[in-house]
Order: C-alpha cells, then sequence, then structure tokens
C-alpha cells in the first residue's frame, strides 16, 4: 500500500498517471512550527515530519511526504496567505529567477526504514503585468500553493522556462523518488497498477 501524506491535488494526480494509486492520509502537521538554516533544507524537514506523521498511525505500507517550498533571494515562500500576500510575491517574482526545491521522504514502515533528499529545479518567471497578477490571484490559484504559482494551471501562464525536474514544480520528482524507493530496496515498478 502507497500513502500520500499530503492534501496536494496536483502530487496526487502525478504520482496516479505515473501509474500508483495513493491513497490520501493528511499530516495535519503545523508547518509553521518548524524552522531550518536553508528552504531546502526546511522542505527536507517538512516532508519527514509529514511522512512520519503519518507512519505513525500505519502497521505496513510506504509513506510518501513531500513538501515545496519557493527559495528566492535565499528567503523561503510558501503558501500566500492572503491576496495581498499573493499580489505582492507576483510583484517580486516577476522577470526573476528562483528555485523550487522539494523535500521528499519515504517511509516502509513495516521495516521502519525511511530514505529522504531534496529535488530542486530553477523556475524563471515571466513580466505579467499587474491587472495580470491582480486577475490571477482572483482565481485563488496562487494562495493553494508553494511560491503562489502553478505550473500546471493558470500560473504556467507567466513562467518563462525551468531547468531540472518537470515534475518538482508540481509538487513530486518521480526520478527522485524512484531512486529513494531503490534506497529502500524496491522497484517503483513493483507498485504499478
Amino acid at each position: 500500500m502507497i500513502v500520500l501524506a499530503s492534501a496536494s491535488p496536483a502530487r496526487l494526480a502525478l504520482l496516479r498517471s505515473a501509474g500508483l494509486d495513493p491513497k490520501v492520509i493528511v499530516s495535519g502537521v503545523d508547518e509553521e512550527s518548524f524552522s531550518a538554516h536553508s528552504p531546502a533544507a526546511l522542505s527536507l524537514v517538512l516532508a519527514k515530519a509529514k511522512a512520519e506523521a503519518v507512519a505513525s498511525g500505519l502497521d505496513e505500507g510506504f509513506v510518501i511526504g513531500c513538501d515545496s517550498i519557493l527559495e528566492l533571494d535565499g528567503r523561503p515562500y510558501g503558501k500566500p496567505a492572503t491576496q495581498e500576500e499573493a499580489t505582492e510575491r507576483w510583484r517580486l517574482m516577476r522577470g526573476r529567477t528562483g528555485r523550487l526545491v522539494t523535500g521528499h521522504c519515504v517511509i516502509d514502515v513495516a521495516a521502519g526504514r525511511q530514505a529522504a533528499e531534496v529535488a530542486t529545479t530553477v523556475v524563471r518567471f515571466g513580466q505579467p503585468s499587474d491587472e495580470e497578477i491582480a486577475a490571477y490571484v482572483a482565481t485563488g490559484e496562487p494562495l493553494r500553493v508553494a511560491g503562489a504559482f502553478s505550473l500546471e494551471g493558470r500560473g504556467g501562464w507567466f513562467v518563462e522556462g525551468i531547468e531540472g525536474d518537470h515534475g518538482n514544480v508540481l509538487g513530486v520528482s518521480l526520478p527522485l523518488l524512484r531512486d529513494l524507493f531503490e534506497e529502500l530496496g524496491h522497484t517503483v515498478t513493483s507498485f504499478w497498477r
């Protein structure tokens, strides 16, 4: 049994399209209570915390925990809390380049083992006008996602390019996840439905 410790519809959709059929159990972890020395380290701490919280209630299965953070000028940016914050974030991001870091943690519950790592993708933002930013923020999409943008949604109009794993920007790096399963002694193909 594969369990996704995330409420992210994008993560779930990506894993399903890649052949897995995970059960979703949201961790309930208070992300604001964690800190780390860098955005990448914070994403890993949060991914582990989410996976461990869900795994603690199970006797078997494989739990996947992920957490994505946009790093801009060395600072972490998660989901904006308000439309005003999302608007300011987009004004800060436009025309710039950031790094989307996603911590990944896989726990083999029965074996009591885990493997974890961070994937990084460079994101080049376009130059949306103030009117376009306002229209985008009004959709509510930026309030539901790390970094205030969704590559596969309306935010994709304002991303000029990426360097690295496309899936990582959607919330889960399939190549990295494959490596983590292998580190735990399992091939990802054995979980395909």
